[in-house]
């Protein structure tokens, strides 16, 4: 279990520093930028390439409602939850340290003003977007990444290729929903830079912490009574 913890650390670090910080770092660059584009394609080859890395240890959630979505769907024992959950967390805050050091040591830098790449609705939407768009975006997405994830690792689906899919489709989810709310569908990655903003950030977390775990144990529930094969 220190082990399977310890990939899930590692593995939301990973997708905290590298998504949040293309979002902090590169998005807004003058002329050189990466746009929504880039910070959607970055998010997806954090998890891509960490699931290469450390899935065959801990499985690669690096997200509570992932990990919460598969033990509805069947996937892992209950006694996995608590542990995933905390080292997640654990891993998104430390990323979101690291990435405050770095981006607090360029001149002018405000925390408050940037945002820091935290999710948000109504006035801290990036287009605008109200309290109820962002809850069915957030629902629907992380239902559909469930489902998603358990199709790609289903012992019927190709072998080896399950990194891509979920990679590719995260990628996708952010290029819907980054105009929306930023984007969490994971409340590890949603902490992980909340706690730095530390305002506004804070007090719209529970959107991202409530409506992506209900989405995903749906999704789950989703494929393990529609779509799973009987055994």
């Amino acid at each position: 279990m220190i082990k399977q913890c310890s990939a899930e650390a590692f593995g939301t670090f990973w997708l905290v520093f590298g998504g949040c910080g293309s979002a902090v770092l590169a998005a807004g660059f003058p002329e050189l930028g990466i746009g929504f584009a880039g910070v959607a394609l970055a998010f997806g080859l954090t998890v891509l390439t960490m699931a290469y890395a450390v899935g065959h240890i801990s499985g690669g959630h690096f997200n509570p409602a992932v990990t919460l979505g598969l033990f509805a769907g069947g996937r892992i024992p209950f006694s996995t939850v608590v542990p995933y959950i905390i080292s997640q967390v654990i891993g998104g805050i430390i990323a979101g340290g690291v990435l405050y050091l770095i981006a607090s040591g360029k001149a002018g830098f405000d925390v408050s003003a940037s945002g820091f790449a935290s999710n948000g609705y109504g006035e801290h939407s990036p287009g605008g977007y109200s309290l109820t768009a962002a809850i069915i975006a957030e629902f629907v997405l992380t239902a559909f990444f469930l489902i998603i994830i358990h199709g790609a690792t289903d012992k019927r689906a190709p072998a080896g290729f399950a990194p891509l899919a979920i990679g590719l489709a995260l990628t996708l989810i952010h290029l819907i929903s980054i105009p929306v709310t930023n984007t969490s569908v994971n409340p590890a990655r949603s902490t992980g830079v909340a706690v730095f903003q530390g305002d506004w950030a804070l007090s719209q977390l529970w959107i991202f912490w409530i409506v992506p775990i209900v989405g995903a144990i749906a999704g789950g529930l989703i494929y393990r009574c529609l779509l799973s094969k009987d055994e």
